[in-house]
């Protein structure tokens, strides 16, 4: 006698849609908007989830919600399937590279690498429509529905799939005009005459763009490496290292074109490896989307054409 498969016995897919944007959000208002229903109809919809499984999911608090033990549990699963039902439902539309892709990536790299490049892939794929995004922040790709970012750290985030993308080189830079001047520059501890550009975004666990650390390493205690001027962001060192108003810490992966056009030069050979690199990354359940799937192919190939993550040539003297 052959056994019949067992029935799955789920909730209403409605209610576990409430559910999942409720707990996302922690709002039925914003579900609401989310889902295109009024916050009553979420309420109830919750509600009626809460009655099926005989477990209260939210805490309703005067302010809001909060997630109890048992919705925190449930909340992952549902987010991960209905990631793939949506990743499942776009590959049945076709595999045409085409539709609206959202990148974000950091300012420094979107306008001194990337911006470069992209339209490269807007001729290859002009049924696609791109929104380039530029912020420091870390985002929150199902939140705000991003489809691709470049992340600048070791590879690992939870819930994104990585993929390397270049390494990176940091290198003490400035000016043609300063190689020449009154106080030549040719080594490290010619710095003591120079005023020090620092980025004081950088992290203590990035001690490669820290001009400290240099000194110290090189065995210079006598310079004040707290002198100088101190920026929030690469983009803006960069535009002061340019304008010969100090020397600054280069990074190989934003620095292509100012070497290659002269607007910057390398003083001395002095280089640090950085131990972070560059990583196109998406979330895991919508990687092989047919417009990701080419965005990543296109992005790795224009790393590897470009070359630059390679040391780049030195100029002046050890």
């Amino acid at each position: 006698m052959r056994l019949q498969p067992m029935a799955r016995r789920l909730p209403p897919l409605n209610a576990l849609r409430a559910f999942e944007s409720a707990a996302r959000h922690l709002s039925f208002t914003k579900a609401a908007g989310e889902l295109n229903v009024t916050p009553a109809a979420i309420s109830h919809q919750v509600k009626g989830l809460e009655e099926i499984l005989g477990l209260e999911l939210f805490h309703r608090l005067t302010r809001g919600l909060s997630l109890t033990e048992p919705g925190r549990a449930y909340l992952p699963a549902l987010t991960e399937t209905f990631d793939r039902l949506t990743a499942a439902t776009e590959g049945l539309r076709g595999q045409e590279v085409s539709g609206r892709l959202i990148i974000t990536t950091m300012p420094s790299l979107a306008d001194r690498w990337l911006i470069h490049r992209i339209g490269d892939f807007h001729r290859r794929y002009p049924e696609v429509d791109l929104v380039l995004r530029a912020e420091e922040r870390r985002v929150d790709f199902i939140r705000e529905e991003i489809d691709v970012g470049i992340r600048y750290g070791r590879g690992e985030w939870r819930g994104l799939r990585s993929a390397w993308l270049m390494d990176e080189q940091v290198f003490p830079v400035c000016a043609p005009s300063l190689m020449n001047g009154p106080k030549p520059i040719r080594k490290l501890s010619d710095l003591r005459h120079h005023t020090l550009l620092h980025d004081f975004g950088a992290h203590a666990t990035e001690p490669w763009l820290n001009w400290d650390v240099w000194f110290r390493e090189a065995g210079l205690t006598d310079i004040d490496v707290g002198r100088g001027l101190h920026f929030s962001n690469t983009a803006l060192i960069l535009k002061a290292a340019i304008a010969g108003e100090g020397v600054a810490l280069g990074r190989s992966a934003l620095l292509e074109n100012d070497l290659r056009a002269g607007r910057l030069v390398r003083p001395m050979q002095a280089t640090r490896p950085a131990d972070y690199g560059y990583y196109i990354v998406s979330p895991e359940a919508t990687a092989d989307l047919p417009k990701i799937a080419a965005f990543r192919s296109w992005i790795l190939e224009s790393a590897r054409r470009s070359g630059h993550a390679e040391p780049l040539p030195r100029r002046g003297e050890g």
